[in-house]
């Protein structure tokens, strides 16, 4: 029994990894088109997309058959919940790998406008922060995952400064409006790219030391509201 449950934990240890992999490229195609503007980036993204969903429900069905035959307790049910929160937060971030395509295409006669404002460094942080969390994941690296987490604050900033630029830019120039509005939902997706990362960072932090620090960062600052 003992040879099979270690089995099956390697097996969902590889899927989760390959599924990872994949993440990751479709994250940089998609980081780097809109960096070009080379739409021919984005040619597959869509149909590695339905490779991403199949290994989801794959990691589910694994994680449920785990908890079921072999009933984990303390490191291994810890790493068997990580997986099944891992495995959403890696589809998530595969969805706005294609939504970020679809806007590139939309927005690729305004590549100037992505330039003056600040989304190819956004996008650009928000991919390093899906690769950090994949590798934290991978190597259990508590310290890449807590770098990933203190880059949100980065981001979420970046996030906000774009939102006032472009809005300004709608404001000044009606010609603008319809550019503009594709690259605030451009925007919106990095930044829950973003939020993804940091999502996959805690789990592991939960799987390693046992921690929970979800929410954290709006805890603390709800607290201090209050004092």
């Amino acid at each position: 029994m003992q040879d099979n449950f270690v089995k099956e934990i390697e097996n969902l240890k590889v899927n989760l990894i390959k599924m990872a992999s994949i993440v990751d490229e479709q994250v940089g195609r998609a980081t780097m088109a809109l960096e070009n503007g080379d739409i021919e980036l984005l040619r597959g993204i869509k149909a590695r997309d339905h490779e991403i969903d199949a290994y989801e429900n794959l990691i589910k069905t694994q994680c449920e058959n785990i908890l079921a035959l072999f009933q984990p307790v303390a490191t291994d049910l810890r790493f068997v919940m990580s997986a099944l929160l891992i495995n959403n937060e890696l589809e998530r971030c595969g969805d706005i790998a294609v939504n970020i395509a679809q806007r590139v295409k939309k927005t690729s006669e305004n590549h100037n406008l992505i330039v003056e404002s600040k989304l190819l460094e956004m996008g650009k942080q928000s991919q390093q922060m899906v690769k950090d969390a994949i590798d934290s994941f991978i190597n259990s690296n508590t310290e890449l995952a807590q770098k990933v987490l203190d880059s949100d604050e980065t981001v979420d900033k970046m996030n906000k400064e774009n939102f006032k630029f472009l809005v300004s830019k709608m404001q000044t120039d009606q010609a603008m409006i319809e550019p503009c509005s594709h690259l605030i939902l451009l925007t919106r997706q990095i930044e829950r790219m973003a939020d993804h990362a940091t999502n996959i960072a805690e789990n592991l932090v939960f799987y390693v030391d046992a921690e929970f620090i979800s929410h954290q960062k709006k805890l603390r600052k709800k607290s201090e509201d209050v004092n």
